[in-house]
Order: C-alpha cells, then structure tokens, then sequence
C-alpha cells in the first residue's frame, strides 16, 4: 500500500476564528471507501448538544469540512426517538456518551466492534475530568492541549492502545532524565562559581588591609571609571553580594500538579508563550486567560492584620475537636486552649498576669509547674513561685493552659444539619447552620460536602453565600466569610444524583479571632511597685477536627 502525507489536525470551536494547529505525520494513504471497509476509530470528538465541535482529534485521514459536517449531522440522528448509546449512517457510527451540556463522540466505521468501542469511549469520559474542573465549553476549550494529547495516549493511527487511565496520567507528566541531569550540571556550577567569587573576594580584602599596612594607596580594579572606587569598597561590595545569593530560601510546599507537567522546561520558555499570545492578539484573536477554571479555594485569602507586639506579648490559643451524628446528637467535643507568654525585654521579667476567667461551662485549668498555683486560685494572677526569678526572655512559655471535654449538645458552637431526600432524578439536598455561640465571630467558614463520583456538578438552587465544585476530589465547598450573631444561620439547597448516605461526613473549617471560653489577660503589673506593663494580646481559635457523621 502507498504512502502519502496526511495532516492530522485537531481545533477548538471558538465564535471568532477556530484554531488549527496542524501536526505532519506520513500516514498509509486511505480512500473514503477503504476508510469504511477498515476496523478503526476515525476520531473522537467532544461537541455541544447543537452539534459545533470543541474539541475534535482525527485518527485517519479526513478533511476539516468532513469531520465537521459528520458532527453537524450528529444531532439529527438523535432525534429519532430511540434511547441508544450509538447511531449508524450509511457510512459510519456514532458512539456517544451525555456530560451535562455536551456530548463525548467517538466516529468509528460501521464493521467496528461495538463492546470495544464503548469500552474506548468510557475510558474517552475519565480522562476529561482528569483535565477539565467543570465540563463546561470555556473549560474544555481552555485545556484542549492536554486532552490532545490524553487522546493520542489512548489511540493510534485509529487502533485501541493497551493503557488504562493511571498510564495515560503517567505517561503525559512523564519528566526528563535529561532535564534533570541539566539541573544538577548547572547547580554545580553555580557552587562552584560562588566558591570562586568568596575566594577572590578574600584575596581582595587582603589585598586592601596590606596595602593599608605599609603605607599605600589600595590597588583599584578594572572597569569604566574604576580609579575612584577604592579595593576596599569593592571588595565589600562582592562579599555582600554573595552573601545576599547564599541567604537559604524557603522552599514552597510541594503540590500535586492540576493537569500534566510538560516535560524539558528548560530555558525561557514562559516569554516564547507570552510573544505568541501577544501575536495572536495583535491578530484579532480572543485569548483565554490562564486563570479560568482554577480553583477558587486556592485564591489568596483575606488575613488578619499584622499585631503591634509590645515588650509583654501574649497568645491565647484553643484547638476544638468536634464529632456529630447526622441525626442529631453530639459524639464528642473536646476543646484545649493555652496562653503563652512571650517577653522581649529582660526588665519586664519579673512580672504578674491578671486573668480574668468568666467561663461557666467548666473547663478544667491547669497552670504550669512554675508558676504560683495557690496565688493564681486565690487572686487568678499568674506569678512565678519564686517572685524573685524572672519569666524567660524572648521565647514562648505556656503559663496556663485548660480543657473542655462534654457531650453536652448545648455546647456546640455551630450547629450542621444536613438533610438529603431522594427523588426521581437523584437526591436534594438542604443544609443549614446555625451559630449556637452569639459571642463567637468565626471568620472564613468552609462547610465540605462530598459528593458521588462521576455524576458531574450538582444543581445549586437557594444559597447564602458562595460555593465551589471540586470534580476533582468530588466535593462541594459552601463558603461564607463571616458567621456572627448578625448571620447566625444559612441554609443551601442543591441536587445531584445519589444515595443520601454519599453526602456524609460533612466537614467545617473556620478561623476567630475570639476564645470559645471566656478566658483573658486583662492586667499585667510588675512584682515591685505593682505598676502597670503595657502588654499586647493575640487570639485564635481553630478547627483540629469537625465533622457530621
């Protein structure tokens, strides 16, 4: 059989102009005839229920305007009346599977296995979550590179590859041993390069103190207008600069990457795309940003401000282990709080706390070994057994710290109800809180919902607040910046096919600025003279663990 050359393209479906980016192979030459006697998949394609292709991969040789008119014509067939996974032509089959607003198409010829081709097209319908967030067309479109080439892992020339979809992830972020030998080459380098600038540096430094010594003038170094920077200054100038280069850094966490790395990143590549973005705009071209679709819960989130630390600083910190039944009732609750001491000034040593404790839930003090435990439960100061030592100076020291442990449902600080009915189409869902606590200000609420696999987004109806589907980890995150006695309750409605059992455990998050139990530093004198210290106070309270079961 004769050879010819063939382009294999793929093309997003944008309203202004869709791209073509062509890829040369040499491919067997095929007819139209013979491409429907062989046993192949033409090409796989995810388009909207109007038939206009966003994402189309051709596996033989075919035409845009083919492919095109074949997907076109695809939605006519639908309406036939009749509930199938496949629709035949003349000429080809259709094999298809719904998500949500669009449609995943395999074109394969009519003598094609058919239990193969839907084994092809479920596994086709696994690997766009693993790139896509939403299965909406702007997500589709703006990660259509990285299904390409899932696509071409998982078939060739029109024939089935052997791989499954922990091989497909495998092999599209494979890395580099090159790259990887590159780096460690140029690291080593780079020591090297500092050893020498230190060493010469040295010799400089040198240089200039036995110049100093006998009398004459220190010996200055090339460059334009040199001669009136002296060898000193200029050796200064290099050993801090290496000084500055050789500072550690912190290394960020590491994070598991959204979609496939690409592999030999090596040099400026990120400009190379930035020049071709630009061009494509100076063309008229409408360009996608790159921040679409990402996750919202990694957005930068809004902090506390910086505290004025004084001399005498103080943390006080509790922790609060939650566990509820879905049917009410509560499991476990334990709490544990601490007040640390942290004094930056050795003449504020020796001094006293005054602690002012209006908790009437019962929570268990304890205070520490050091510390005067007749004078804090007589007066509720906090003072050394030796009034004479001083508390240590510029390091953290737990001078009082309790606990709360209760069943008690009354205790809760933010009560989750969560109820899910089943329906017709699945499951509805409604979810309500309630700030039990009206003291309490909790900053940052997330409640996690989890959510059955491969059923796509839920449905939201009523919501107070905002929300975010994760299709990766199957979640949903009902977000609320602040709860407080203004905002003490909320509810959320949304459906999704399920069980009710799919939507536990429920899980919260929050941060406050405000102690669960009523316990403060209101006063710190010193031991002589009793004479007021200015002091400064920061508070947290934070989820270790809160869960509905």
């Amino acid at each position: 059989m004769g050879y010819m050359l063939d382009l294999l393209y793929f093309f997003t479906g944008h309203q202004t102009s869709p791209l073509a980016w062509p890829l040369v192979v040499l491919v067997p030459g095929v007819s139209k005839d013979q491409e429907e006697k062989r046993e192949v998949l033409l090409a796989a394609a995810v388009c909207t229920k109007a038939g206009k292709a966003i994402v189309s991969r051709q596996f033989v040789e075919m035409t845009r305007t083919r492919i095109e008119g074949l997907l076109a014509a695809f939605p006519k067939l639908m309406n036939t009346g009749k509930q199938h996974t496949f629709v035949e032509t003349e000429s080809v089959r259709y094999v298809y599977q719904p998500m949500e607003k669009l449609y995943m198409v395999l074109i394969t010829t009519k003598n094609s296995n058919i239990l193969e081709d839907l084994e092809t097209l479920r596994l086709f319908s696994r690997v766009i979550p693993e790139y896509c967030r939403a299965l909406e067309e702007n997500e589709i479109s703006e990660h259509c590179f990285d299904l390409i080439f899932a696509f071409d892992e998982i078939v060739a020339l029109g024939y089935r590859e052997n791989v499954n979809l922990a091989q497909i992830r495998t092999f599209t972020e494979m890395d580099s041993h090159e790259e990887k030998v590159f780096r460690a080459v140029r690291e080593t380098q780079e020591r090297e390069a500092k050893a020498e600038m230190r060493r010469k540096a040295k010799e400089l430094q040198q240089a200039r103190r036995d110049a100093e010594r006998q009398g004459k003038k220190a010996p200055g170094f090339g460059g334009f207008g040199s001669s009136t920077v002296s060898g000193g200054s200029t050796a200064a100038m290099i050993t801090e600069t290496i000084i500055e280069t050789d500072k550690p850094k912190v290394a960020p966490a590491p994070t598991r990457p959204s979609g496939p790395s690409k592999a030999l990143k090596l040099g400026a590549k990120g400009k190379e795309v930035d020049n071709f973005v630009d061009k494509l705009k100076s063309e008229g071209e409408t360009i996608m940003s790159s921040n679409m679709g990402k996750r919202t819960s990694e957005a930068t989130k809004v902090h506390a401000p910086l505290i004025n630390m004084e001399s005498v600083h103080m943390k006080i910190e509790e922790k609060i282990t939650l566990t509820c039944g879905r049917d009410g009732g509560l499991q476990n609750m334990e709490l544990h709080g601490m007040i640390m001491l942290r004094i930056s000034d050795d003449k504020f040593g020796r001094i006293r706390l005054h602690v002012e404790n209006e908790d009437k839930k019962g929570v268990q003090l304890q205070t520490h070994p050091n510390v005067d435990k007749k004078l804090f439960t007589a007066e509720s100061l906090i003072g050394l057994k030796n009034p004479e030592k001083s508390f240590p100076v510029n390091s953290d020291v737990g001078v009082l710290k309790w606990r709360l442990q209760t069943t008690e449902e009354s205790f809760i600080p933010l009560t989750i109800n969560c109820w899910p009915s089943e329906s017709g189409n699945g499951c509805d869902v409604n979810i309500e809180y309630e700030l039990q606590e009206d003291n309490l200000e909790l900053n940052d609420v997330v409640i996690t919902i989890p959510l059955p696999s491969g059923v796509g987004a839920p449905v939201i109806g009523e919501i107070d607040g905002e929300y975010r589907h994760d299709s990766r980890r199957n979640t949903l995150e009902w977000c609320l910046p602040v709860i407080d006695a203004k905002n003490k309750s909320g509810s959320l409605e949304f459906s999704i096919a399920g069980q009710p059992n799919d939507f536990f455990p429920v899980q919260v998050s929050f941060i406050s600025k405000k102690n669960y139990c009523n316990i403060q530093v209101t006063k710190v004198t010193q031991v002589d003279g009793n004479s007021p210290v200015r002091f400064s106070t920061e508070t947290t309270f934070l989820v270790d663990k809160y869960e509905i079961l």
